[in-house]
């Protein structure tokens, strides 16, 4: 602890030099800053605008005037019009409309496409027979009577085929058939009897409208067959044989020509209604519209209303200013909740979806408040006074809940419920019963971790709000019958409360980008599709992962940051691995060559530095949501990859060339801008690094994470994060304790207890490097241990997890010196230490 408190004094004036020198990150610094600025600016304006916008429209009286009395309601005063005016007779003018559409004729249109579309077959049909010379008979048979979709008999094929028939179809028959179907063909000719009034046919060719009056008399498909074979049999004096083979050939091609236009009718039938004039009630300016003690009519309450709705709106300007300022005043809350430790500060995009949430509940109350006249008209007076408990106030808790901490959702529960009761008019017991409700339902939602787990909280959630209602129904004095109809308002609230968690919250992840807390449990489970790619593909990185996941839940806990967010984050943190993951050291196996040593420095750090971005797009590409995107692309923060920016550094200066630039050595940020992600940095730079530990006793381990945590903070990673030093030094316990788990050691058997085979024993001869396996061993333990935990934490100095992709880190102020591992592989060894406050 006291090394971080020595290391902040440093830490600025070190961190202006390294973004001097890196030319763009100061001004990158100054850029995030403005724009987090100008987010939060924009969260509090519209947080300040929804209070504002609800104040006005708690202030706006729209029922000012006299009192409306309803249907049956015995009147307690007289009531004198205090203007002339016309009010609608509503039933009187729907009557008419109603005779006015029911007269006007129904539109039928005549299409052409019916005969041509028999020509067209008709002629198919013989150039097919004509040219089908040489064919099989029943094959083409069965081809005219798949087209035809009827079957065909061999006799009447033949007779087709034949040159007198043809020529009687094409020049007698269609004609005929043509004129014929001009006229009209209906489907069923029945049915058109119940148009008395006439119908309209529309010719669509031609645009023509013609009113027939005798719709009965229209043809339908059998009165064509029997007209056909009559203008056959009489006129062209054919035999039963020839009207039987032609009816076969055109009955099946014969549709209705004329057919019910459903839509211009029903429109011609709206404009005609609206085209009748409404039927009014005039009332004289003093007449008296309801006398006292006479029960209310129906046209008697239709005048009241047209009266009072006519009537001018008034404002209350106080009532607006004062339930501004008691609402920013109650926001004001949150700041407080921050400062105080409560919870985490909100951003601006957090203000924002808490102003919707806001602004869409208060106009939500404003609609049924406008709508309590209405109801009381059907359901009685009384029902005005109960509809405020079927407001779902609750879902709004239950909806931030999702997202945000128990104390943000206590401070808007606060805000909401008393926004909402002001503009239902309620006093005291009405607020509460809303409040009650967001804490209730912000509680359940805290312990649900599934959506199924949703709906069973529907149940507690219910029996909450009766159990608020009894009371406040008490306090009320309200009687039997209220306390029955606001027991079914009440479970309507609730249960359209639940809907609206459900189904807002896919929409708010979808829409805003937020990660609900099942969205979270949902990827949190290892059978994920891209947790198992990275377990197949990349099992080092996996494995990481893992440990990393539990490092960081742990430390999350400790430090109050979220653990359910830092926990899926540092699961999917490297996921971007998986497109090269033989170029990490993890995935390489004990025998295989690294791929680093073929390549190039600045090649190397690029393909490092590339997993952070195919990490963003694969996360984006499975919509982990945009915290976890947003935690994948700072996990490194700008650290540098030390290793092989040290090593360019060496083979530049033997090739007697510039130095090469450390900002291409670093990764590209943004730095940690949450605990969670500054969290995650650390926990995945300390387990990386602690592979390197030779000898990990608890000592060892504790002196590396403090170097590590020491390194990152100095170098100022951690600068944009919310991570305080007490949070760094509880991290550091937490880390110490599950590594010191992780690392832990067995009891060594006695010499010869404990039987291995022979192919056991050439394996671990196999693990060990030459150096390693001699005599010397056990009289070089101590500086080959302190060796081993000077390189790790030199390794894990520069505050990243470059690691991953080099056998050791180092420091170029240390000396090194290379050697060979057992297999021909070269290895960092360090020839001094160096000390924690160097």
């Amino acid at each position: 602890m006291n090394v971080f408190r020595k290391l902040k004094k440093k830490n600025s004036s070190k961190s202006r030099e390294r973004h001097s020198s890196a030319g763009f990150g100061n001004c990158e610094g100054t850029l995030s800053s403005r724009l987090c600025a100008a987010s939060g600016a924009m969260g509090i304006i519209s947080i300040l605008a929804a209070i504002l916008i609800l104040s006005v429209l708690a202030g706006a009286d729209w029922s000012a005037g006299p009192r409306l009395y309803f249907v049956g309601e015995v009147a307690d005063r007289d009531v004198v019009a205090d203007r002339e005016f016309l009010v609608e007779n509503v039933e009187a003018t729907r009557q008419k409309r109603r005779r006015a559409a029911a007269a006007q004729p129904p539109v039928f249109d005549l299409a052409p496409d019916a005969y041509e579309f028999v020509d067209r077959r008709v002629s198919r049909i013989f150039h097919v027979l004509n040219t089908s010379e040489g064919e099989d008979v029943n094959e083409v048979r069965w081809r005219v009577s798949e087209d035809l979709n009827s079957e065909v008999a061999l006799p009447i094929f033949e007779r087709w085929k034949e040159e007198s028939f043809q020529n009687l179809v094409l020049g007698r028959v269609l004609p005929w058939l043509k004129g014929y179907m001009a006229k009209g063909v209906v489907s069923d000719s029945g049915a058109m009897s119940r148009f008395d009034s006439g119908i309209m046919v529309r010719n669509v060719e031609t645009g023509i409208e013609t009113l027939r009056m005798d719709p009965a008399a229209i043809s339908d498909r059998y009165a064509l067959r029997d007209d056909l074979a009559f203008y056959l049999k009489k006129d062209l004096h054919k035999s039963l044989l020839i009207r039987r083979d032609i009816w076969a050939l055109i009955g099946p091609l014969a549709s209705p020509s004329l057919s019910f236009n459903a839509q211009e009718t029903a429109a011609r039938k709206r404009e005609v209604a609206r085209a009748v004039e409404p039927a009014y009630f005039h009332v004289q300016q003093g007449q008296i519209i309801v006398r006292q003690g006479e029960a209310v009519s129906l046209p008697q309450h239709v005048k009241l209303k047209a009266m009072i709705s006519d009537a001018p709106e008034t404002f209350g300007f106080g009532r607006a200013i004062g339930l501004f300022l008691v609402g920013c005043l109650l926001v004001g809350g949150l700041r407080f909740s921050s400062r105080s430790g409560l919870c985490t500060a909100m951003t601006g995009r957090d203000m924002m979806l808490v102003s919707l949430i806001v602004l869409g509940f208060g106009l939500l109350a404003k609609a049924m408040a406008l709508l309590g006249a209405p109801l009381a008209l059907s359901a009685g007076a009384w029902t005005r006074d109960l509809l405020p408990y079927a407001m779902p106030i609750a879902g709004a808790c239950g909806l931030l809940a999702l997202f945000f901490s128990h104390a943000i959702c206590f401070n808007i529960g606060i805000v909401i419920s008393f926004l909402c009761a002001s503009i239902f008019g309620g006093g005291l017991p009405l607020f509460l019963f809303y409040f009650l409700g967001c804490m209730l339902q912000t509680f359940l939602m805290k312990q649900t971790h599934t959506r199924y787990q949703t709906l069973y909280s529907l149940v507690p959630l219910l029996g909450g709000l009766l159990l608020a209602w009894f009371g406040v129904a008490f306090v009320e004095s309200r009687d039997l019958l209220q306390l029955g109809a606001g027991t079914l308002y009440v479970l309507a609230g609730g249960i359209a409360s639940l809907f609206i968690v459900l189904a807002l919250s896919p929409a708010v992840e979808l829409i805003l980008g937020f990660t609900s807390r099942f969205k979270l449990m949902e990827l949190m489970n290892l059978e994920q599709p891209l947790l198992q790619e990275l377990m197949v593909a990349a099992p080092g990185t996996y494995h990481h992962s893992l440990v990393v996941s539990n490092m960081v839940e742990a430390g999350a806990r400790a430090i109050g940051a979220n653990p359910l967010v830092a926990k899926v984050a540092a699961l999917y943190h490297d996921v971007g691995k998986i497109t090269k993951p033989q170029y990490f050291i993890e995935n390489q196996l004990g025998r295989e060559r690294n791929r680093h040593d073929k390549l190039t420095p600045s090649m190397s750090a690029l393909i490092l530095i590339s997993h952070v971005k195919k990490g963003v797009e694969l996360a984006r590409q499975h919509k982990l949501g945009k915290e976890i995107e947003d935690i994948i692309q700072q996990h490194h923060g700008t650290n540098l990859i030390s290793y092989f920016y040290h090593k360019a550094k060496e083979q530049a200066e033997a090739r007697g060339e510039e130095d090469v630039r450390e900002e291409e050595f670093r990764y590209p940020g943004p730095k940690p801008q949450t605990k969670e992600a500054g969290l995650i940095l650390l926990a995945d730079a300390i387990e990386a690094s602690s592979r390197t530990l030779s000898e990990p006793t608890p000592s060892r381990i504790k002196g590396h994470i403090e170097s590590v945590i020491k390194k990152i903070f100095s170098d100022g990673q951690l600068d944009e994060s919310e991570l305080t030093l007490k949070d760094l030094h509880r991290l550091s316990e937490v880390f110490h304790r599950i590594l010191t788990g992780i690392f832990h050691q067995r009891i060594e058997y006695p010499s010869g207890s404990q039987p291995r085979t022979d192919g056991q024993a050439a394996d671990s001869a196999k693990e060990l490097p030459p150096a390693e396996s001699s005599s010397s061993q056990q009289a070089s333990d101590a500086s080959a241990s302190a060796s081993a935990s000077d390189a790790a934490k030199d390794s894990s100095s520069s505050g990243d997890s470059s690691c991953d992709a080099e056998r050791s880190c180092h420091d170029s102020s240390v000396p090194v010196t290379y050697g060979y591992d057992g297999y021909g592989d070269t290895e960092l060894k360090f020839s001094k230490s160096r000390s924690v406050n160097s």
